[in-house]
Order: C-alpha cells, then structure tokens, then sequence
C-alpha cells in the first residue's frame, strides 16, 4: 500500500491507479511529515514536492532526506526554475534521493522500478558534492542565452495515440525550429526513418539502450524523443500525446481502446496534422471528455519555419523563440545533401 503527500498537484495524482493507505493535502513542515509517517508502514511515498514549506530551500529536502527513508519516497518536482536547475537536481542524488520527476506517467514506472545511481548519474555535479546551500531564485532574463545553465535538461517525448499521427515528422520540425535558440538533440527509438529527412544531427536508439543515451547527451538544454507508437514513456519528463483528428483514425483508437480518452485525462493532448477550427475543437472536447492543449495544421516539412510552431513550443515554455521569421522552402527539397 502507498501514500500520497500532495498539495499543487493534488488532481494529476489523484490519476494514479494504485493502492492507496492514506493520502494528505496540504503545505506541511518537515517536522510534520516526519511525525506523521515515522511508525507508519507503507510501500512507496509519492511526494508531491510544493506540499513541503519551504521546499526550495535545499536545507529543507535535506533535513527530509536524513529522517526519513529516501529510496521509500517518490518526489513530483514541480516547474520552478530552482527546483529543476542542475544544482538542485545534483544536490538531491547526492542526498540519496534517485526518485524524483516531473512526469506522472514515470511515476508509476518507478514504484515498481526504483532509480539507483547510475539512472540518474547524468544529473549529478560532483563539485556540488557536500554543499547545501539555500538557492536563490534567479528572475533574470536569460533569452540570450545559448545554453540552459539556468535550467535542468529536458527530455520530451512525442507519442502518437492515433496510429501515426505523425510523431517523426513532429520531431523533426520541432528540432529544426528549436535550434536557433537551444542546444537541442532529437532521437528516434526502436525505428530510423530520422535517416529520410538527411540529417546528421537525427539519432537512433532501442528502447532498452534510450537512457543510457540520455544520459550520455545530458550536456544538452532539449533531448526530443520520437517514441513513435509504443515507445516508453518512462525515461522522458515531458510526453505530448498526438491525434489526428480524423473520422477513420478515431473510430480505429475508439474500437482499440474504448478508455483511451480516460488514459489521457491531464495529459497534453496535441491535435496534429489537424483540419479542425476552434468550434471543431471545441465539439472534440465536449465528445471525448477532454482537453487540447494545442491544435497543430498540417506542416510543411520543407519550411524552414513555421509560426504555428513557434506558438506552440511557446507555450511548451520554450520562451527564447521570437517571432519574425520568413516562412520560406529549402532548396530541392533537400534530396540532395
């Protein structure tokens, strides 16, 4: 049985299909969660990480992690910019706490399969090693940067929902558009048609070997995993769901799978390769009981920009990208590089 201490994120746990033995919400002190759970048998502790008072005080998670049994606990990070710098997030490995994510769907990965060491190696800074020191929250603007020494990597996978709906394509737009202001790679798993659009800069790898190479490119401010299909979900801590939003490709997902809409309830669904208009989009919603967060047209992956895009990794939270840019083809398509 598990237990679950939430407080910003109370709705996206309440998702989880686990067992249950008791669950709070709430801001509490160290002290009170230490008090309440110290001759308390459970299995894991998912720990929503804005339910601990001052949780951006590394002191705080600190004094946390030596009362009580860290390889117990799962912590639901939040998108502060201080709790997913790379200093925090090496403060917390050298703490012993491997467990931690932005992502619901990894989650419930790690309660049966908890990190060691070496999952989460990528994010450790041993010249941080033995400091714990209260971090400052940097409201400086940093869109002139080329890197993102401010902010811990993120790993986004692109899934497709409705069989392909166009993840690889997506990917490989997303990548191209990103580059102008973030050091960003993107992979392919279990598949290579990244070879198709004659880029060096594609990768590929299995779903076995994907964190190893994660952790091997973690010097990188985006890592876009094409997971296509069926890949796993689990070693990224962002994933968008696409569905094109067609008659025959949504009666084939509904036939599949009559609760795949209930599957996707608070993920970030993406309508992609989409005729809809906003009243369409509204009218999918009230159907399938669910929110869009964006509704992406058909791209054409011979622009070299896209603003549509731009508006949509905008609201990713990639905020360095302006708007401005010519929509123009690339010569010959590029067939011929």
């Amino acid at each position: 049985m598990n237990v679950i201490v939430s407080n910003k994120y109370q709705s996206l746990l309440a998702t989880l299909d686990i067992d249950i033995i008791k669950s709070l919400n709430g801001v509490f002190t160290v002290d009170e969660i230490v008090s309440t759970f110290t001759n308390f048998y459970y299995n894991k502790m998912i720990l929503d990480i804005t339910a601990i008072q001052d949780y951006q005080n590394i002191s705080t998670i600190q004094e946390l992690s030596v009362n009580m049994d860290m390889n117990k606990i799962i912590f639901l990070l939040d998108d502060s910019e201080v709790v997913n710098s790379p200093r925090f997030l090496s403060q917390l490995v050298s703490m012993g706490i491997y467990n931690f994510t932005r992502n619901i769907d990894a989650v419930r990965f790690l309660i049966d399969n908890p990190n060691i060491y070496k999952d989460v190696a990528q994010y450790h800074q041993l010249n941080d090693v033995g400091v714990f020191d209260p971090l400052p929250v940097d409201n400086t603007s940093s869109t002139s940067s080329s890197n993102n020494s401010g902010v811990a990597m993120r790993v986004i996978g692109i899934k497709n929902i409705t069989d392909h709906a166009g993840s690889t394509t997506l990917t490989y737009l997303m990548k191209k558009q990103l580059a102008s202001k973030y050091d960003v790679i993107a992979v392919e798993v279990d598949h290579n048609d990244f070879v198709y659009f004659n880029d060096k800069t594609l990768y590929h790898t299995t779903s076995t070997d994907l964190p190893a190479f994660i952790a091997s490119h973690a010097n990188h401010d985006v890592i876009l995993v094409d997971l296509n299909d069926k890949g796993p979900v689990g070693s990224c801590n962002e994933v968008v769901y696409l569905i094109e939003p067609g008659l025959i490709k949504l009666n084939k997902l509904i036939r599949k799978d009559r609760k795949a809409f209930e599957k996707l309830k608070d993920k970030k669904i993406i309508l992609n390769r989409s005729v809809l208009n906003d009243q369409d989009v509204k009218d999918f919603e009230y159907e399938s009981k669910s929110k869009v967060y964006f509704n992406l047209p058909y791209l054409d992956d011979k622009l070299d920009h896209h603003h549509i895009l731009d508006e949509f990794l905008i609201k990713l939270g990639f905020v360095r990208l302006e708007n401005g840019q010519e929509e123009k083809g690339s010569k010959l398509f590029n067939i011929f590089k």
